[in-house]
């Protein structure tokens, strides 16, 4: 039962797509989870691999869609990556990723042409040919790769879309090159979560619909994983992954129960 497994939770970390919204649409029980989780004293943090948005853009496409959530309780991978550049001695770098998320990386200097890092989000529909093959020539001139993430695919009102996994896959592969991976469920994105709360692996809960970067990502780093049956979640497709969750719940709005 969940309420065994967050029993001994001292702090929570929860995805979003998928769990809390799909597309511009909150889903069942998540405003009363936000509304649960406000009220409980306890810590937590909501982590996503959403590349697109600044985490003050997210805040506001979350709170028109009534989920009030602070920027300041949102992890993205895109600081994640500024972590990674900043220990990398703040690099030159050229930055593949949507426009409003760009403003994460304006501390450093930017180039298109003789940058020392490449860091890839999701573009949307811009992708192509032409953007593949500058970043390619890049990598072959000895740039690194930097992945936000490498998801397969993310759940939108229309369906499942393919993610940016297929482009960092098709780059690696092109380049002999390994992409270093900030996101979910890179060992390094959760390190920076657990700090942000300040608590050790084994009293944190990780909830999210994504059962290798959310549940398996979790669990490698010593917390409790939790697969939410909403999002991109898909009983054929758990079948197939050889990943057992500590929990199960139908949607968010177990929290707000547990809670209660």
């Amino acid at each position: 039962m969940l309420s065994d497994h967050l029993k001994s939770a001292n702090g929570l970390l929860l995805d979003l797509n998928g769990v809390f919204y799909v597309g511009n649409r909150a889903l069942p029980g998540a405003q009363a989870a936000i509304a649960a989780l406000q009220k409980s004293g306890l810590p937590y943090r909501f982590v996503t691999n959403n590349t697109t948005q600044s985490t003050q853009s997210m805040s506001q496409s979350l709170a028109a869609m009534g989920l009030a959530i602070a920027p300041t309780e949102i992890i993205t991978t895109a600081y994640a990556a500024v972590m990674h550049l900043r220990q990398m001695g703040s690099p030159k770098i050229y930055p593949l990723v949507a426009t409003d998320a760009q403003q994460e990386f304006a501390e450093f200097t930017w180039s298109d042409t003789d940058a020392d890092v490449i860091v890839v989000g999701d573009i949307g529909d811009d992708w192509n040919y032409r953007v593949m093959n500058r970043a390619f020539r890049l990598l072959m001139k000895g740039a690194q790769l930097i992945a936000l993430h490498r998801g397969k695919y993310w759940q939108w009102e229309a369906g499942l879309q393919l993610d940016i996994g297929a482009f960092i896959a098709g780059l690696e592969y092109a380049t002999d090159q390994t992409a270093i991976v900030c996101g979910k469920p890179d060992a390094f994105f959760y390190t920076i979560a657990l700090e942000d709360l300040g608590l050790p692996p084994a009293e944190v809960v990780m909830l999210g619909d994504d059962l290798e970067a959310d549940v398996q990502g979790a669990q490698a780093m010593g917390m409790q994983g939790v697969v939410v049956r909403t999002g991109k979640y898909r009983p054929h497709l758990a079948a197939k992954m050889n990943v057992t969750p500590d929990s199960e719940v139908a949607s968010i709005g177990a929290i707000a129960d547990w809670l209660a």
